[in-house]
């Protein structure tokens, strides 16, 4: 067991134990009292010897020593009642009862004083007879006392108690330190490399904030485990990228020892792969930038509009090279602080990638508009190629991701990849759906 369950142990049992003195001490005093309250002598001058007493007198009042004999033989019949003689003036009682020892002794010395266990009056009857009427709280002789109850031994209940106390405060201790140590298992193989290690099994069904934890854990696991991967397909994918350029670049040297005549050829092909080289590096460079969130420059205040404008114009003018076209759609001004370089070059890939693959003869739709609710600012660019499997529509933004299709395999695949990656940086969004009569629809929105 850890130290946190031992905390947790001894906390919840001292709180136990202080909750169960408490309540023990408060009933131990309300027995107590009771106890007086039974066997004190409260019973010789309290309300019951009173009322007793009372009654009697009202009985010899009214109907004499008769009525005083038919109470007497009810009386003597209760459970529990306290004795009650009734004395005439030679000392005997209307029940010829014996008188216990104390009691003719108090009669002899005609001093019946009320003590803890008896109290008398003088009471004269309807017939004018005189009583004297005494309580007494011991039984009848023979008859004797009634049985008292053994109380339990408080050694059983206080054991019982601190069992009790322990078995709680140890499953308690064991319900809150159990999740806790699953974290901290899962952390441990995290960073061995277990990437695919999750929690949320060993939480079962509990829905507290270690339960919460536990997801967070899990979540922050899957996504460290995707950026793994994707670091590892990255390195691949760099490596097979450069391959053959570099393999191009060392033929062409090849050659040019080979044939020195034709050296004005091979330079010109080793200058090509060189700049397709330099390309390659800064797109990967760019890409690491993004990932890494390091922002590209001081953010500028520029025109949004204007810069869509400027950037479907170049596309559409390289496009029509191919017999193709770019139309773009926008007015007005929407100015914002963005990361001049970035943005535009965002917007710039995605425009050429749809430039590069609508079909012969169709045309490549570009429409910029500020938003009103909530406020932003939107580019749809659309073109009439062949469209992407809808299985591929979020991987196309992964880098060197190549779709199956006959949308072709020219480019390292890093241009749409770099666009998301900058409009995230902006706060932004970066989407694409197929278009219903044919074509890709990239929807590009940034808040303002």
């Amino acid at each position: 067991m850890g130290r946190l369950f031992w905390k947790f142990f001894f906390a919840f049992w001292l709180s136990l134990l202080l909750a169960g003195s408490g309540v023990g001490t408060v009933v131990w005093l309300h027995r107590q009292a009771e106890a007086e309250t039974e066997t004190g002598p409260a019973l010789s001058g309290g309300p019951r010897a009173t009322v007793m007493l009372d009654a009697a007198e009202v009985f010899l009042r009214r109907g004499g020593s008769q009525m005083m004999r038919e109470v007497l033989r009810e009386w003597a019949d209760a459970p529990g009642a306290a004795q009650l003689f009734v004395l005439d003036d030679a000392g005997r009682d209307l029940f010829d009862r014996p008188l216990p020892g104390d009691l003719r002794a108090a009669w002899s010395a005609g001093d019946f004083r009320r003590g803890p266990q008896s109290a008398a009056r003088r009471v004269v009857a309807s017939d004018g007879q005189a009583y004297t009427l005494v309580a007494r709280f011991d039984r009848l002789p023979g008859r004797g006392r009634p049985p008292r109850r053994e109380r339990p031994s408080p050694a059983q209940p206080i054991l019982a108690g601190l069992l009790a106390s322990l078995a709680f405060s140890a499953a308690m201790a064991w319900y809150m330190a159990k999740p806790i140590r699953s974290l901290r298992g899962a952390l441990r193989a995290v960073s061995d490399g277990r990437l695919e290690t999750r929690v949320q099994p060993s939480m079962g069904r509990r829905r507290d904030e270690l339960a919460d934890l536990g997801r967070d854990f899990d979540r922050m696991a899957q996504r460290l485990q995707a950026q793994v991967h994707s670091q590892q397909r990255l390195l691949h994918d760099v490596s097979h990228e450069l391959r053959s350029p570099l393999a191009r670049l060392h033929a062409a040297i090849g050659l040019a020892r080979q044939n020195p005549a034709k050296l004005d050829m091979t330079l010109e092909r080793i200058e090509r792969e060189s700049v397709r080289l330099d390309e390659l590096v800064g797109e990967l460079l760019t890409l690491s930038r993004l990932e890494a969130g390091t922002p590209g420059g001081p953010p500028e205040t520029i025109d949004l509009i204007e810069m869509v404008a400027s950037i479907a114009d170049d596309a559409g003018f390289e496009a029509s090279a191919s017999g193709r076209a770019v139309h773009f759609t926008g007015d007005g001004e929407v100015s914002a602080a963005v990361q001049g370089e970035l943005l535009y070059r965002a917007v710039e890939n995605v425009v050429r990638n749809a430039a590069k693959y609508t079909a012969v003869g169709t045309a490549v739709e570009v429409r910029a508009r500020r938003l009103l609710s909530p406020e932003g600012f939107e580019v749809v660019v659309s073109d009439r190629g062949p469209g992407v499997a809808e299985a591929d529509l979020e991987a196309i933004f992964e880098p060197f991701y190549r779709a199956d299709n006959n949308r072709g395999t020219s480019g390292y695949g890093l241009g749409l990849a770099i666009a998301r990656r900058a409009v995230s940086a902006h706060g932004g969004q970066l989407r694409a759906r197929n278009r219903p009569g044919g074509g890709l629809e990239v929807t590009l929105s940034l808040p303002l």
